[in-house]
Parts: structure tokens; sequence; C-alpha cells
């Protein structure tokens, strides 16, 4: 089955307008939405009315538009420091990390009137090093992995810092099979390889439509090529 699922909605009007039209046209299963954010409120009620399938875009490195919290803004300086911050356990922001990630999730349950169909994050950082060891994210909901890549496209360490990490994620929660990126398989020509994988296996595809690209290539002809034959889902069904 292949998921093909958005990220940032809600961020922006033009996030989610992309990402509706994207939906509407039969492009994608799938969204993550954020809380707190320019257009949040807006994109939750159209997800209601649309019957797009949603789960929380957890957000700790971009400031809340909508909201004051001061907890959240440690957090952001914190894993905005450096590039290397996100494998460091913080003590000191252990309650802040709590408090945030629940925020997130209640405003998410209001708005939208449930329970995420899934839970990922901006820049990923709902695998970083303080969400994992707390484990915020309680066991057996689903969660995406971290990406996956072919033997020598990255580099040993990164790889065996992927494999550690997926053994803990998968060992808690209902993960896919394998996690692409639009834009890294666009640009490596790595679709047909997904379409494969996919007749077999779970695989969720990133997009963002926000990304002129690859809003052009989802609204293509060769997307609706590339996938054809291919059984597609959102979280829902995995």
């Amino acid at each position: 089955m292949l998921i093909v699922n958005a990220d940032d909605y809600g961020r922006s009007q033009a996030a989610t307008d992309r990402i509706l039209a994207c939906y509407r046209a039969g492009r994608l299963t799938s969204a993550s939405g954020m809380v707190f954010m320019g257009d949040s409120e807006r994109a939750a009620r159209l997800a209601k009315e649309s019957g797009l399938s949603v789960g929380l875009h957890l957000n700790l490195t971009q400031r809340f538009d909508t909201a004051t919290c001061e907890r959240h803004d440690r957090i952001v300086k914190f894993l905005r420091s450096n590039k290397f911050a996100f494998l460091f356990f913080h003590p000191a922001l252990r309650n802040d990390f709590e408090y945030t990630f629940r925020r997130q999730l209640d405003e998410f349950s209001r708005s939208y009137g449930g329970e995420p169909t899934h839970f990922d994050g901006h820049h990923h950082m709902h695998l970083c090093t303080n969400m994992l060891a707390g484990g915020l994210i309680p066991r057996g909901h689903k969660v995406r992995r971290s990406f996956s890549f072919s033997n020598g496209e990255k580099g040993a360490i990164n790889r065996l810092y992927r494999s550690v990490v997926d053994k803990v994620v998968t060992r808690r929660y209902a993960c896919t099979d394998y996690l692409f990126s639009l834009t890294n398989s666009l640009h490596s020509h790595a679709l047909p390889r997904i379409k494969e994988l996919a007749k077999t296996s779970n695989v969720e595809l990133q997009t963002h439509p926000e990304n002129t690209e690859e809003f052009e290539w989802l609204m293509s002809g060769s997307c609706t090529e590339i996938f054809s034959g291919v059984p597609t889902g959102s979280f829902r069904d995995l």
C-alpha cells in the first residue's frame, strides 16, 4: 500500500489550499496538520468538510503564530541552536517537551473533533531524543519512521543512527515499512522503485505541496502514471 502524505497542513493558507487541491484531484491520501499556526483553524474545518484524513504534525522547531507558549519557545531555541541538537537529551526541558506535546495534541483533538490518524513531526523532530527517551507519544499509535535509504546513499554513521531509531520506533508503534521524500525521489529517479515496493509493502511518500516543484508533479500526468496499479490508502488503513 502507498500512503501519499502531505506535511504542513494548516501552516499557511497557501499550504492548506495546495494540499486540498491535490487531495481533491486524487493525488494525496493523507495529510499532517499543524496547530496554532496561521491557517490551522480553517484547515481543520476544511478537512472535516472534505473527508481528508489528518494526523498531527508535531511542531517543535517553529514558533506558534496564534498562541504564546514560553515552554514551546524554549524547545524551539534548543533544537535550532545547532543541527545536532536533536541528538541530545536535555533534562531541563523534559517537562517542557511533555507539556508542548500534550498541548498540541489537545488542540488538534479540539479543532478536528477527534484523535489524529498518526503522528509525525515538523523537520522530523517527533523522533528527537527528548521525545523518544520521554516516551511521549503513547505506545501503539501510528508514527512516521525514519527515512529509508539504499546502501551507499548516506554515510555509515547516518544509516546506523537511523536503524537504531527505527528499532525503537517499530517496537513501540505501528509504522510503514518504508518512508521516502518526494523531492529526493524525483531527483534520484527512485519513483519506479517506490512503486514496486508499494505492491508488497506499506510505503509512505512524504510530500510538501507548498513546494512548487512537488505541487506541479503531483498535479501532472506523471503522478497518475507512476502510481497506476498500486494500492493506496491512508494511515487509517495501516
